[in-house]
């Protein structure tokens, strides 16, 4: 998927662990499959999961999910990773990398029992995240997630032109342009998850359970946690989450444009190479563009 991609296998697993965690190094290794973009996952036995990043922009997510889950995940009524270790670079591997407690359940996609429940369960987990206090909070890059909508014009509109006819471009710059002129955020920056895709929230029985990867996590425009809006709910759902979310119209439309530019920024980057990310981004996309005014 990335021209400076590191593959991993189970034997460079056992490896890094045989030398920093040889407990668990002779636990069952299998691959996890997914359709995520910057790990790889790995069951360990029945309990602990390994993730390795495989490209560099990853890199510091381990040590970022050791300092803060601890902290956030207490005030969170949905279960969230739990890292157990921290380990480093070796085996001419070349990235810090973490083991986690497994966490059960299925990917939110099509395994929800009530669209609305879930909403609702959803939306707790935003707005408690959101209450967290973000005292010593990383600082958030410029142009990253949270920040303001207009910081990700250029891209977007570069990813609209990589894919011509692809997409109807008129409509995605119409929604756009009705994002981009939504009022800012001027509240305080608050704690948001920044990535929740249906991947990365976990459905057990049919209700939600839990979410993972905090690899975005950061603090800034709570508006950016407002994606499930249109990547996991629909009609009387989507309502739900987000008045359940305090969305006023001008964070729904922040949230559309995030919605918006995540599809769309990945759509060509993906295209050929990962088939489960475009199936989402396009999905995502064209609940934006019936979700118009």
């Amino acid at each position: 998927m990335h021209a400076e991609e590191i593959s991993t296998d189970p034997d460079l697993l056992r490896r890094l662990l045989a030398g920093q965690f040889p407990e668990w190094a002779e636990l069952p290794v299998a691959l996890v499959e997914s359709y995520g973009t910057d790990h790889d996952i790995y069951r360990l036995g029945e309990h602990l999961a390994a993730r390795l990043p495989r490209i560099g922009w990853a890199a510091g997510q381990a040590a970022k999910e050791a300092a803060w889950l601890p902290r956030l995940a207490p005030a969170l009524p949905l279960a969230v990773p739990v890292p157990v270790g921290l380990g480093r670079p070796e085996e001419g591997y070349p990235f810090p990398w973490a083991v986690h407690e497994w966490l059960p359940g299925e990917a939110a996609n099509g395994t929800l029992r009530d669209p609305e429940e879930a909403a609702a369960d959803l939306a707790g987990f935003v707005r408690a995240l959101r209450g967290v206090d973000t005292g010593g909070a990383p600082e958030r890059p410029p142009g990253s997630r949270g920040g303001p909508l207009a910081e990700r014009d250029a891209g977007v509109r570069r990813a609209v032109a990589e894919l011509g006819d692809r997409v109807d471009p008129a409509a995605v710059l119409r929604s756009w342009a009705e994002s981009l002129a939504a009022p800012v955020w001027t509240g305080p920056d608050v704690w948001f998850h920044g990535d929740l895709l249906p991947g990365n929230v976990l459905v057990t029985d049919g209700r939600l359970s839990g979410v993972i990867d905090f690899g975005g996590l950061a603090v800034g425009d709570p508006a950016c946690d407002l994606l499930p809006a249109w990547n996991l709910f629909r009609g009387e759902s989507r309502r739900a989450f987000l008045a359940a979310a305090g969305a006023d119209e001008a964070a729904r439309l922040r949230g559309r444009g995030w919605a918006l530019s995540q599809a769309v920024v990945a759509l060509p980057y993906y295209w050929d190479t990962n088939p489960g990310i475009v199936r989402q981004a396009l999905h995502a996309l064209g609940e934006v563009l019936a979700d118009g005014g």
